[in-house]
């Protein structure tokens, strides 16, 4: 049960966002903007279809290039379906909150205005920590080393693009948004 709610949150996730780039496309906003800015993240979609593949492999038994698991534990594996859950759901705020100013990627020629309520109000990244939990989750259901190393190397991921986008906001805003650093939180 577990597992297929693990493989699950994928499509899930995907599927939110999915959602909400179309629902802006219709209202005349390019929300996907991923790769503009900085070519070599069009490095990272193998990655991550790889990735998607080894948690589909470790649901429905496909063959993978590894079935070792680090532990095995239901306990475990349902704290994970709960980060999986908390993920979920963090994003589903995160998108509420964001309104018409949510984009994959800098946009610097249409930015919208500063988001700072909801639940940035008390994280200025729910969108990373919300996918962070779903890989700590996934990582908890699965227990696969290779999750383990991509869990790792997402999070490097993350925080680099975090980074970026927060140079940007520091450019584009000033005065507001270091006010806006000042209250929150760059994660939890």
């Amino acid at each position: 049960m577990q597992r297929y709610f693990g493989a699950l949150t994928i499509v899930l996730l995907l599927g939110m966002v999915w959602v909400r780039v179309m629902q802006m496309r219709r209202q005349g906003i390019k929300a996907m903007n991923f790769g503009r800015i900085d070519k070599k993240d069009f490095l990272i979609p193998p990655f991550a279809l790889f990735y998607f593949y080894i948690v589909f492999a470790a649901a429905f038994n496909f063959p993978t290039v590894s079935r070792q698991e680090l532990f095995q534990s239901g306990i475990v594996s349902w704290v994970g379906v709960v980060l999986c859950l908390a993920g979920l759901f963090l994003l589903f705020l995160s998108l509420v909150a964001f309104g018409k100013s949510f984009r994959v990627g800098i946009d610097p020629d249409h930015p919208d205005k500063l988001v700072t309520t909801g639940i940035f109000a008390f994280s200025r990244n729910p969108i990373y920590v919300a996918f962070g939990f779903v890989l700590l989750g996934q990582f908890l259901v699965f227990s696969n080393w290779i999750l383990l190393v991509y869990m790792v190397a997402a999070i490097w991921l993350f925080h680099r693009q975090v980074s970026r986008e927060e140079e940007y906001l520091r450019d584009h805003y000033g005065q507001e948004y270091s006010e806006y650093c000042d209250r929150v939180r760059q994660y939890l």
